[in-house]
């Protein structure tokens, strides 16, 4: 997998008047991003939106940056071989740490099955501003579920390179939280979530 970055020439950093700090406190909360990642039908995307829905009630400042909306615009010259991927999650990773700066709660659900570009995004941005969420769920449950029928095309072969089949995803090894979207409910998902938050001290 390709991982060189390349620089662009002739530019200069503009530091603005308003910082971070600044967007926080207009907030009334701290910035974060929340990386959920699992296989296709783990449940990354329904998570993610039901945890913007009650930070939303909660008036806090969020974005929720989804696999398949992404590939529609920013990424949508991107396939999914190995460096597409890759550079998938690299643009992903660039626009979550503007939204941090923003002052923005952002929510990304994608399945960044490589653990290489999980802590490649984490290095972007201060220590503890990256909360990676293992949407841990069995392969055969999401198979059964199978929203899409992707999995149904990738078992016979109209898919090439599908992630838990032909394609490898790679499990968090120490992710700031796991919930096991495959057994329990979405709502004790979602207040895993925000407990975490709270005892992070992004939300009061």
């Amino acid at each position: 997998m390709s991982s060189e970055k390349k620089v662009s020439s002739n530019v200069v950093w503009h530091h603005a008047t308003i910082d971070r700090q600044r967007r926080e406190a207009l907030n009334g909360h701290k910035s974060v991003i929340l990386w959920f990642t699992g296989l296709s039908g783990s449940g990354k995307s329904t998570l993610a939106h039901a945890v913007e829905e009650q930070l939303y009630e909660m008036k806090c400042r969020t974005f929720v940056l989804d696999g398949d909306n992404i590939r529609h615009g920013l990424c949508g010259d991107l396939g999914f071989s190995d460096d597409d991927r890759v550079e998938n999650i690299r643009r992903i990773g660039e626009v979550a740490k503007l939204f941090l700066e923003a002052g923005v709660i952002t929510l990304t659900a994608f399945i960044s099955p490589f653990r290489s570009d999980r802590e490649r995004v984490r290095n972007l941005v201060p220590h503890g501003d990256f909360l990676e969420i293992y949407c841990r769920c069995p392969l055969e449950i999401c198979e059964e579920r199978d929203v899409k029928g992707l999995y149904k095309k990738a078992r016979a072969g109209e898919i090439k390179a599908f992630t838990g089949i032909d394609s490898p995803y790679e499990e968090p090894l120490a992710p700031e939280l796991a919930v096991d979207t495959g057994s329990e409910s979405l709502e004790e998902s979602t207040a895993k979530v925000i407990g975490l938050l709270k005892s992070r001290g992004i939300l009061n």
